[in-house]
């Protein structure tokens, strides 16, 4: 099963609990099956833009993120980016 992974803004969202373990064939499903799911994902379904997500290590946000294959050993880690001006 894949882990992914919160940061404690949102795994404050979904009950405290910042590992999760799913058996999902895509990143995509993977982050639509988070309890906080509803803030990962804007109305139209698409990754909100201050969302970023690494699979492995590697900075997974361009190109086909949501189609991204996983293993059972990938893990997905969830970062929320600083923004401001």
């Amino acid at each position: 099963m894949a882990v992914v992974l919160l940061p404690a803004v949102l795994a404050a969202e979904a009950g405290g609990q910042k590992r999760f373990e799913l058996d999902a064939p895509t990143v995509g499903e993977a982050l639509r099956g988070l309890p906080v799911r509803n803030l990962l994902f804007d109305e139209a379904g698409e990754l909100r833009r201050l969302i970023n997500v690494y699979v492995d290590g590697v900075d997974a946000r361009g190109g086909r993120l949501l189609e991204e294959p996983l293993t059972p050993t990938s893990e997905v880690r969830v970062v929320g980016a600083v923004a401001g001006g």
